[in-house]
């Protein structure tokens, strides 16, 4: 059979063959979309267009970022309305519209303000001039979190003591006892005991028994050391110690080749074991050749023998006010009582007046305005409780957590909690705040106080990449403190944050990276871009009040020498 010719393609499969590589090609090397060119100053810059919040008219401002820019001018004269009321409210809108519906719903709705854009916007914290909290609770110490991380401090490392004798206990594990008895300098001979009998009435004929069938042969009872062979007879109306040898060691290092296997170790944990069995979980370690405090009582419970006295293990909410494991019973924390006062007393009568508003606090006698349970101010760090640390000025607790001494064990649990107290407290120092102690109530705080501590708290959450607003953080501080302050801000400027501060100091404004000055006047009257960029460009506006006294400041400080002055 002849072969099928193929037929030959129509003229519109030949027009589509003939095109296919070009749409291959096409395919390979797809035509680029034009690109979306967004100006290069809203990487670098905050643009506020068609500010008109309040008093301001119309102004555009471009804030670069990752600086320290004060907005300053008279007074009325803007600077507020455009930091926290354009910027930083613009800023918590659009927090709270990148929420879910659901968590919205519980927020204030946020108004627009009047702005017709800004560009370049990061998340903002307002820092501003008010009191931080009314809560009662509420402390300088919880407020910066120092005192949480003391809690914590004292939870892991702090010695218990005796609330009733105040004579020290410990509380170990086995391994954690084993582990501080080596630490004995080598050669040191030591006696294991189980103090089985504590202070307590009785003839005790059926345990000093059960002791000699168990294998152990001496016994010390009311400090003689007797032999359990022998017959023992005690006075049931007389209160007894008995303490049962269990071992006798002497301190030495790991023989050589032993391969991590400590025979001597090993044996001393067994014992230790067995002491902490015998005397439900008690130890003592004797040293015979020390005349004086040569013995250390263990224990896997916080308890004193000698006054019946236990508390339960420590935790950080051990030594919180805010929480029932801490807080104080009578006052329920709050370190005072409301008194009962004549509420009717005449306001002519001055002296009445005063007298009932003194009499509303009330110290509380059961924690002496500690806020804290008993058994929470027995744990003591270097002889001071969490409470004591709390009452001394943040500048003093500086210098003792400075020199605070710990084992070579305390230091490798509480190096990094150390870190953190020691930072947030020279945060503290560098914004003035030297002389408040952590104890203070938050609402007691002015807002200049506030202010400056919050600040510092900022810093210690090391956050980057946020705009922070401030307000005239310098009022009321000695100009030593005002030079730590603008370390500060600068520190926060340079770990990769935007710092705006409305600002009036003089200092605060030459050390500004960037310059805003509003005006010209107050109210109506002002409003507007004076002049903006750096300080010698806002000094050498005619228009700006601002560059007039700082020219003028800088003029009076100039002294001629020869053909030049030196300002």
């Amino acid at each position: 059979m002849p072969s099928k010719t193929p037929p030959k393609p129509s003229k519109q499969r030949a027009i589509k063959s003939a095109t296919a590589p070009t749409t291959a090609v096409a395919r390979a090397k797809p035509r680029s979309a034009p690109k979306t060119v967004r100006p290069a100053i809203n990487d670098d810059f905050i643009v506020v267009k068609g500010a008109k919040e309040h008093n301001l008219k119309n102004i555009d401002i471009s804030i670069p970022r990752e600086t320290l820019t004060v907005i300053t001018g008279l007074s009325g004269s803007g600077k507020s309305s455009l930091a926290f009321d354009t910027i930083f409210a613009e800023g918590q809108r659009r927090y709270v519209e990148s929420l879910s519906t659901y968590a919205r719903q519980f927020l204030e709705t946020l108004d627009k303000p009047d702005v017709e854009s800004i560009d370049g916007l990061s998340p903002t914290i307002s820092i501003q001039q008010k009191t931080t909290s009314h809560n009662p609770r509420s402390t300088v110490g919880t407020v910066t979190e120092v005192y949480d991380y003391m809690r914590l401090l004292f939870a892991r490392v702090a010695k218990p003591f005796c609330l009733s004798c105040e004579k020290p206990i410990s509380s170990q594990t086995a391994q954690q006892i084993v582990d501080r008895i080596i630490e004995l300098p080598e050669g040191t001979k030591i006696n294991i005991l189980a103090p089985i009998i504590r202070g307590r009435k009785g003839e005790y004929g059926k345990e000093l028994v059960a002791m000699r069938q168990k294998g152990f042969s001496r016994v010390r009872i009311d400090g003689e050391v007797l032999d359990l062979g022998q017959d023992i007879s005690l006075d049931k109306q007389k209160k007894h110690d008995i303490d049962v040898y269990v071992d006798r060691l002497i301190i030495r290092p790991a023989p050589p080749g032993s391969k991590g296997f400590d025979p001597m170790r090993g044996r001393l944990q067994e014992s230790i074991e067995t002491a902490l069995k015998l005397a439900e979980g008690l130890v003592k370690v004797e040293q015979p050749d020390l005349k004086e405090d040569n013995e250390t009582l263990y224990s896997e419970k916080f308890a004193c023998m000698d006054c019946g006295v236990s508390y339960p293990a420590p935790e950080p909410r051990t030594f919180s006010f805010n929480s029932p494991m801490g807080a104080c019973p009578e006052c329920n924390g709050l370190g005072y009582f409301v008194a009962e006062h004549d509420e009717d007393a005449e306001d002519d009568d001055a002296s009445k007046s005063v007298t009932a508003a003194i009499d509303v606090w009330t110290t509380c006698a059961k924690c002496q305005g500690t806020r804290l349970k008993p058994e929470s101010l027995f744990f003591k760090l270097q002889g001071r409780n969490i409470a004591e640390l709390s009452k001394l000025s943040i500048g003093r607790l500086a210098e003792y957590f400075a020199t605070v001494e710990l084992t070579p064990r305390e230091l490798l649990i509480s190096e990094r909690i150390l870190k953190e107290i020691r930072d947030r407290l020279q945060f503290l120092l560098h914004v003035g705040v030297a002389y408040i102690s952590l104890e203070r109530p938050a609402q007691t705080l002015s807002g200049g106080e506030s202010q400056r501590i919050r600040l510092a708290t900022q810093i210690g959450s090391s956050l980057v990449g946020v705009i922070y607003v401030l307000d005239e953080p310098s009022i009321g501080l000695h100009q030593r403190d005002n030079d730590r302050l603008l370390e500060t801000l600068e520190r926060l400027r340079d770990m990769g944050n935007t710092v705006l501060v409305v600002e009036h100091d003089k200092d605060t404004i030459e050390r500004a990276n960037h310059v805003i000055d509003l005006g010209p006047r107050a109210g109506t009257h002002g409003g507007e871009l004076v002049a903006q960029g750096t300080v010698h460009e806002v000094c050498a506006n005619p228009r700006s009040l601002t560059g007039q006294y700082l020219t003028a400041s800088c003029a009076s400080r100039c002294r001629p020498t020869g053909a030049r002055s030196i300002c």
